[in-house]
C-alpha cells in the first residue's frame, strides 16, 4: 500500500490539466460546475494548499464525483465568522461523503480538525475517509487520531492478499481500520464514492 506524496499528487493534477490552464482558472471551472452537478463529496483542505487542492478535485472528479469545497462557494460570508461555521455545517451534512485531504498543514489547522469531528458526528464508518498526503521526501506521520478513520491509498499490482485468495487488482481503495480479528476492509475507491 502506498500513501501519495505531494509531488505525485500534483504530477497526477499536472496529468490531467490542460496546460494553458492555471489553478486559479481549474479551481474556477469546479466552482460552475459544482452549480451544476449533484455535489457528493465534502472536502476538507488547508486553505493555503491551492496546489494540493487543485489535484485532489481532479483526482477524485476522476472517479465521477463533484466536489464540493467551502472557499468556492459563493454563499460563504465574506469574513469568517459564526455563520461561515453554520454553512460548513450544513454543507457537511448535504453531502454525501466527507473526505478529509490530510496534509500535514491541514493536520494542524484547527479548521480542518474541527470539520472532521462534526464529519465523524454526521457521516460515520462508512461515508467518511482520510486521504493522507505526505511531504515529498518523508513518510506519513499523521496523528494517532486519524487511525481510526477509512484512508484512501494506492494498492500496487500483487501486494495485498484476499482472505478468499489471490490479491487485491492495483489501484486506490478506500481502507477500513483494522476490526477486533486485525481485518481491514478494502473498498475501490470509485465503489465507496458512489455508493
Amino acid at each position: 500500500m502506498s500513501i501519495l506524496s505531494k509531488s505525485e499528487l500534483i504530477g497526477f493534477r499536472n496529468s490531467t490539466r490542460t496546460f494553458s490552464k492555471g489553478i486559479n482558472e481549474s479551481l474556477s471551472e469546479f466552482i460552475n460546475e459544482s452549480k451544476v452537478n449533484k455535489v457528493t463529496v465534502f472536502l476538507s483542505h488547508k486553505h493555503d494548499e491551492r496546489s494540493e487542492l487543485d489535484a485532489a478535485i481532479s483526482f477524485l472528479k476522476r472517479n465521477g464525483v463533484s466536489v464540493y469545497v467551502d472557499w468556492l462557494d459563493e454563499g460563504m460570508p465574506k469574513y469568517t465568522s459564526g455563520k461561515t461555521a453554520e454553512r460548513i455545517k450544513n454543507k457537511i451534512k448535504e453531502n454525501k461523503k466527507f473526505i478529509f485531504l490530510a496534509t500535514e498543514g491541514a493536520i494542524n489547522s484547527k479548521w480542518c480538525n474541527w470539520e472532521l469531528g462534526f464529519g465523524d458526528a454526521h457521516k460515520y464508518i462508512d461515508n467518511i475517509a482520510v486521504f493522507p498526503v505526505r511531504e515529498n521526501g518523508t513518510t506519513f506521520t499523521g496523528s494517532e487520531y486519524l487511525q481510526i478513520y477509512p484512508r484512501i491509498e494506492y494498492v500496487a499490482p500483487n501486494s495485498v492478499s484476499r482472505q478468499i485468495g489471490g490479491y487485491f487488482t492495483s489501484g486506490y481503495y478506500v481502507i477500513t481500520p483494522a476490526d477486533s480479528k486485525g481485518i481491514s476492509r478494502y473498498h475501490k475507491l470509485e465503489d465507496w464514492l458512489n455508493r
